[in-house]
């Protein structure tokens, strides 16, 4: 099995050298020496190296093998029970509308039902495959970016990492805020007496920076707009328990989470930055009836 990526050098990179192409599309230094050491690497059909230069419209073929990746085959056990609304696609990437209550990924081998195994349904008349790049927690729903070749999982990851790609979520929450705007900066770590939480200031505790916007609010509940700094885990539901507002539905952090129907936190949008590109993408996924619903939502 091999993957060939076909990539016309843009206006920016005109005269540059393909090393400098590959690190500016993030390619790891690792697969660029691969690249190199196979000769697997052509400009306009002829053979070239990282030195070659290239020029506006030139045509640069990578070919890529299985070696070259950690995980290079995406082995998911199809599943066609529920299919999965596409929000966005291009060749390299899905962003879907991942349902609430779903796992984002098998956690053991033979195990089906979630995400990706119906996505290795649903893409397989296509001859494509799903690629984990980053998960949302099985009850939060939303905007879900999905890799469909090994080449950009890691380029994906280190636009995450490097906040490139920027999420945006909703939830709503218990009480209402004195300011309509604002940030939380507590670091966050391991939660000190229960494995499965994590808590603010603790012992082990990392940087982690949320920014909020209150968007409506009812008697007791408020709608709010977050956007991550960081990726900690459980960041959101985290932040927003330690300020006296955890998000309703949440069994961890929410005391009364049992009067509600389901964790009600929402993947909103993707701003994404498309691989071996300049261009740009926001992705939204539309905000679940029962984000709309105040009056239901103030009986929670």
């Amino acid at each position: 099995m091999t993957w060939t990526k076909k990539l016309k050098i843009p206006v920016a990179l005109d005269q540059q050298t393909v090393r400098t192409c590959l690190q500016t599309w993030l390619l790891p230094k690792r697969i660029q020496g691969q690249l190199r050491q196979g000769r697997r690497i052509w400009v306009n059909n002829l053979p070239a190296s990282v030195a070659t230069i290239v020029h506006t419209g030139d045509q640069l073929t990578l070919q890529f093998v299985p070696a070259d990746f950690r995980t290079a085959t995406s082995n998911y056990l199809a599943d066609a029970t529920q299919p999965i609304e596409i929000l966005y696609q291009t060749s390299d990437l899905l962003v879907v509308n991942k349902p609430a209550g779903m796992k984002a990924h098998p956690n053991q081998p033979g195990e089906t039902g979630s995400l990706l195994n119906a996505l290795a349904a649903q893409l397989a008349p296509t001859e494509q495959a799903p690629y984990m790049v980053h998960r949302l927690d099985q009850m939060t729903s939303g905007a879900m970016l999905v890799a469909l070749n090994p080449i950009v999982v890691p380029i994906l990851d280190r636009l995450i990492s490097s906040k490139t790609i920027h999420r945006t979520y909703f939830a709503w929450v218990r009480g209402y805020f004195e300011t309509p705007t604002g940030q939380f900066d507590a670091p966050i770590g391991h939660h000190p007496t229960d494995k499965r939480k994590r808590w603010v200031n603790t012992a082990d505790a990392q940087t982690a920076l949320t920014d909020y916007q209150v968007m409506q609010t009812t008697t007791h509940q408020s709608l709010v707009k977050l956007d991550l700094h960081t990726g900690r885990t459980h960041q959101l539901r985290v932040h927003l328990a330690a300020s006296g507002h955890p998000i309703i539905g949440d069994p961890l952090y929410d005391e009364q989470f049992e009067t509600s129907p389901r964790l009600l936190l929402h993947a909103w949008q993707l701003l994404l930055q498309l691989p071996f590109s300049d261009q740009l993408a926001t992705v939204q996924a539309p905000l679940p009836d029962s984000f709309k619903m105040t009056d239901k939502i103030d009986n929670y």
